[in-house]
């Protein structure tokens, strides 16, 4: 991966976590209540009230990764 991209991913999560200071919180909360085969389920609801939902079931591998990449 190109150094200069992971500099600039750095400081996009930066701006993101000042606008957003409670979602890194609740993705450690997140992370620390689950098991395998738990189902994270997102909701994304636009400004005209469209949207969609997915969700995925997690495998003993993602709820490591999740850790890992949280603290």
């Amino acid at each position: 991966m190109n150094p200069m991209h992971l500099l600039k991913a750095k400081d996009q999560l930066g701006k993101f976590r000042e606008r957003h200071p409670k979602f890194l919180p609740f993705l450690k909360n997140v992370a620390k209540n689950v098991s395998e085969g738990s189902v994270i389920e997102v909701k994304v609801t636009n400004p005209d009230g469209k949207g969609a939902t997915s969700n995925i079931k997690l495998t003993s591998d993602d709820i490591k990764i999740l850790r890992d990449l949280l603290g």
